[in-house]
């Protein structure tokens, strides 16, 4: 079976578009063929905002692995590229979260799919909507496009 996935990137220490590029290339030969992308999108940072500013872009990918298997190859993928993880919201060189795995609800200790924070974040909603806006929340049951409209996050987020 093709599954249909759609991963968050975001970047705010170093080249991020080359880490962007870095990290499609690994996606792209470890996961399965991107078949759309979003434009880039600049965004203050969002929790801890003494930092710098993020570059994000929602990817789609059709994979036949398991959403754990993505889970695992994501978490490799972040380390080959630099990500060290310290503390929740600090600077990276490089995050990739699953926002959705087909319309499938995933709870799992180390897995939440949907993302469980996509409905609260302009700068995961802009660039969902912009590939792909009557796709249906299947926890809220409601567009991205109407998620966007009701969001009561206020941070900018521009094309880059």
């Amino acid at each position: 079976m093709i599954n249909k996935i759609y991963l968050l990137l975001g970047s705010n220490i170093g080249n991020r578009e080359q880490k962007f590029a870095q990290a499609k290339k690994h996606i792209d030969k470890k996961l399965g063929k991107i078949i759309r992308q979003s434009k880039l999108y600049q965004t203050a940072a969002w929790g801890k905002t003494d930092q710098a500013d993020f570059l994000n872009q929602v990817i789609i990918i059709e994979s036949r692995f398991s959403a754990d298997k993505i889970m695992s190859s994501i978490l490799d993928i972040e380390e080959k590229l630099g990500r060290i993880r310290t503390e929740k919201n600090a600077p990276r060189t490089i995050d990739i979260d699953i926002l959705f795995f087909n319309k499938d609800i995933i709870r799992q200790n180390n897995l939440s799919v949907p993302h469980p924070e996509i409905q609260n974040r302009r700068f995961v909603l802009i660039p969902l909507n912009e590939l792909s806006p009557n796709l249906k929340h299947p926890v809220f049951n409601k567009s991205i496009h109407y998620l966007l409209k009701k969001s009561k996050d206020k941070l900018d987020v521009k094309k880059y």
